[in-house]
């Protein structure tokens, strides 16, 4: 009588190994739903605020709401990730941003303008979560794998960006079907989609991979509250250049990408470019910003992540300076606006990395967090430097003033790197 062969013995980095694979997998599940309820949630929003207010000018805080909303959340996202886990962590953010929707379904239903800008800065908790999801993804990461995995996350974000949009319409007239108030559907479907990003993270990121990478370095649990993270964080740059460097990269990445990508609509309306045209170009954008996003974590991590932000910076040069000098030319405004979203894909996906692998694990929900605070507040400043460069000057001077940012940027980088290493 023959016994049945046992199975090997999984070791432990294979296991470690499998469980990483699921975690991407889920984050990647959540990234595509919770990119869905942001898009559709900001596809009308500036548009319901509009009809709601009657004001062009109180429509514009639409944008500025949910922002400011992804720069108020990064925090306590941060914070509950540090204590508990990062599934504790996006569970924050993405009920933040299932509670916004229903605020704004409200806000519609009364006609209240006010109340719909409060739900547009909870709905920010999906952007948060969002960015929160890219460094979950490090937790586990093979030393030298950081920049790949993180930007498998973000890539993911493609299909919901682009998706998001063009469900808003059938949103709306199912909501209607349904007793509704006129463009409540999208914002009810976005809270159902928020709702399906939480339940993925719940009950997918298991084991969480931050108590996992804990256990496995021996690493207390984080006890502190909001404002020792932010002393964390700050102290933590201070002693760290590297870390300090890599924040600053993304900071000026995201405001270079979004002060030329927000007002370039408005430039392409003045030249009599139809909606058609328009949403082309930011579709494109859009596709630079996310299909690429292996390859550029794959370059990070193979050529390093120094040389990939000086890549960024380099490229975004190139974006600002064809959109300044596009004149009416839609195809170099194109060109322009494909390469912004390359340069950066370099900056965030290569800084992001970087500042994984730079800070010590027990300081690293709170590094991160502060990075997307800046991230989005930087974001909300350039959108608004931008539109008053542009209404008093021109699109040209929008381009010269970002072009000479991120010169500055990466030569400041660049003599950082050469003279101490980074």
């Amino acid at each position: 009588m023959t016994s049945a062969p046992t199975k090997p013995a999984v070791s432990p980095t294979d296991r470690i190994r499998g469980i990483q694979r699921r975690t991407l997998a889920v984050l990647s599940a959540a990234q595509i739903v919770g990119g869905v309820g942001v898009a559709v949630g900001l596809a009308l929003s500036s548009v319901v605020v509009d009809q709601l207010s009657g004001s062009t000018v109180i429509s514009g805080f639409a944008g500025t709401a949910t922002v400011l909303g992804a720069a108020l959340l990064a925090l306590p996202t941060a914070k509950a990730s540090g204590r508990s886990g990062r599934r504790a962590g996006l569970a924050v953010a993405y009920l933040a941003a299932l509670a916004g929707c229903a605020l704004s379904v409200l806000a519609i239903s009364l006609a209240n303008w006010p109340l719909l800008l409060a739900g547009l800065v909870l709905v920010g908790g999906g952007s948060a979560g969002s960015l929160a999801a890219r460094y979950s993804a490090t937790d586990l990461s093979p030393k030298g794998h950081a920049g790949r995995h993180l930007s498998l996350v973000v890539w993911a974000s493609t299909f919901g960006s682009v998706a998001g949009p063009n469900l808003a319409r059938p949103a709306d007239q199912i909501g209607r079907e349904f007793g509704l108030a006129p463009t409540a559907g999208p914002f009810a479907f976005a809270a159902l989609a928020f709702a399906a990003a939480l339940v993925i993270v719940i009950g997918g990121l298991r084991p969480d991979p931050f108590k996992l990478a804990r256990e496995l370095t021996g690493t207390p649990a984080t006890t502190s509250g909001g404002k020792r993270t932010i002393r964390t964080a700050w102290d933590t740059l201070r002693t760290i250049p590297t870390a300090r460097r890599a924040l600053v990269m993304i900071a000026v990445s995201h405001t270079a990408m979004v002060s030329v990508m927000s007002m370039t609509p408005v430039k392409l309306h003045h030249d009599g470019s139809n909606l058609d045209v328009i949403g082309l170009v930011i579709s494109l954008h859009i596709a630079g910003m996310y299909m690429l996003s292996p390859v550029v974590g794959w370059l990070a991590d193979k050529a390093g992540k120094v040389p990939v932000l000086l890549l960024g910076m380099a490229v975004l040069l190139a974006a600002a300076v064809l959109a300044g000098t596009a004149g009416h030319r839609v195809w170099q405004v194109t060109t322009a606006l494909v390469l912004l979203g390359l340069g950066w894909s370099c900056g965030l996906v290569a800084g992001s990395a970087l500042v994984t692998e730079s800070v010590p694990l027990d300081r690293r929900p709170a590094v991160q967090g502060l990075s997307d605070l800046l991230m989005n507040v930087c974001g909300a400043t350039g959108t608004i430097v931008a539109g008053a460069i542009v209404g008093g000057v021109g699109f040209g001077m929008l381009g010269l003033v970002v072009g000479v940012m991120v010169t500055v940027a990466g030569l400041w980088l660049a003599a950082a790197w050469r003279l101490r290493g980074a």
